[in-house]
């Protein structure tokens, strides 16, 4: 595919996020064909290249957690604290679309960078600004982390075995949330400037992105007024929708209707839906205890593969509790493209997770693995700014770069 095709060809995002939910909305961007300048501090960069082990090993220390957000940028290194970094990133806004920020409320007016200041100079930026907890309230100036997002955001309270305490997400779901959300409403507010030479401030707090994605259980509380409650493996609205142990493992059994369960009935030879107690999903959901007591020795007399084979034959939703390394080796997984390889500037190759939609047309690509630190600082203010070598220099030495 040509630049040029790209659905998002001739966009430009000044990207001034670091860790998670800002670079990965500013990713999604890059794979769509955006051009992301992602500002890093001199010496330092995104907080996430130090976020380690493991490491790459070409001694840069950029861990994993870096590499995981931040394909397809451009890494310029630019101190906006000093008062000619933050002139240069004026400089660069009227030359974007686009600007992606992470900072608590207020925290750019200092320099001169928040959305007043920019949208002087371009009236029709996109400025998507990612917080904690939004741009108002009482809680606005927190500081805003995931993991305490998924706690305060009723996640937690959901989330683990009945018994046990409140669980988080292994991976950061409220990051990542939010992180999807910033994209769709960045693409929303482009539409709208591309037609009317209207910009406008997103404010998109991770709490806020939270609670939306509590989905049918926050629907669950505020129709009735009864918390859900943790039911560990288990759904709140249907059985068997949950992990059972096999005779050399476990299996998630994902019975999602009524028809589905009389599948699974006469696949496992068992009379269970004849029983009053189970022959409906409001019944079984009711009853859901004496159904998992009653199913547990059906599912320990085979394996896992045994179940999984007779179970996709009766068309009957189930699957596997793989390992990363089963994943990455899984057949369809490697059929699908999850994995690609890319080299960096630098000429270190690196696996990353593939950008997981197809287009007919206009496909995601990964032009840029995620780049060593400042690789482009000189590249981009050459082209965007017209600077020359005794410009770039003195901005060195200043510190600026």
């Amino acid at each position: 595919m040509t630049e040029t095709k790209a659905s998002l060809a001739g966009v430009r995002v000044l990207d001034l996020s670091r860790v998670l939910a800002g670079p990965w909305a500013s990713q999604i961007l890059g794979d769509f064909g955006a051009d992301v300048i992602k500002i890093e501090k001199p010496g330092a960069g995104d907080d996430t290249r130090s976020w380690g082990p493991p490491f790459l090993d070409n001694g840069d220390g950029d861990a994993a957690y870096y590499l995981a957000a931040n394909r397809n940028k451009r890494s310029v290194t630019i101190d906006f604290a000093h008062a000619e970094g933050a002139a240069l990133i004026r400089r660069l806004a009227p030359k974007c679309q686009i600007l992606v920020e992470n900072f608590r409320p207020g925290g750019l007016k200092k320099y001169g960078l928040d959305y007043a200041s920019i949208s002087a100079i371009n009236p029709a930026i996109v400025y998507c600004s990612i917080t904690g907890f939004g741009q108002t309230g009482p809680y606005a100036k927190r500081p805003g982390y995931d993991y305490i997002i998924q706690g305060m955001g009723g996640l937690m309270s959901l989330t683990g075995e009945p018994s046990g305490e409140p669980m988080k997400s292994a991976v950061a779901v409220a990051d990542l949330f939010t992180g999807m959300y910033a994209v769709a409403s960045i693409l929303a507010a482009l539409r709208h400037a591309e037609r009317t030479g209207e910009g406008q401030q997103l404010d998109v707090s991770l709490l806020d992105c939270q609670i939306a994605m509590l989905a049918n259980l926050g629907a669950n509380y505020l129709l009735s007024g009864e918390a859900p409650q943790r039911l560990g493996n288990q759904h709140a609205s249907i059985a068997p929708y949950q992990v059972l142990a096999t005779s050399d493992g476990h299996i998630i059994l994902a019975v999602g209707n009524d028809g589905q369960f009389h599948d699974f009935c006469r696949a496992a030879d068992t009379s269970l839906a004849d029983d009053p107690r189970f022959n409906t999903n409001e019944a079984r959901v009711v009853h859901r205890q004496a159904l998992t007591e009653a199913l547990d020795p059906i599912l320990r007399t085979k394996t896992t593969a045994e179940w999984i084979a007779a179970l996709e034959i009766a068309d009957v939703p189930c699957g596997a509790i793989n390992s990363l390394e089963q994943v990455y080796a899984d057949p369809h997984v490697v059929a699908r493209g999850a994995v690609e390889t890319a080299t960096r500037a630098d000429g270190v190759t690196v696996k990353l997770a593939a950008n997981p939609v197809r287009m007919s047309a206009t496909p995601p690509v990964t032009r840029i693995a995620p780049p060593p630190l400042g690789h482009d600082t000189a590249i981009v203010l050459r082209e965007l700014l017209g600077l020359g070598d005794e410009e770039l220099s003195a901005l060195r030495n200043s510190g600026a770069i």
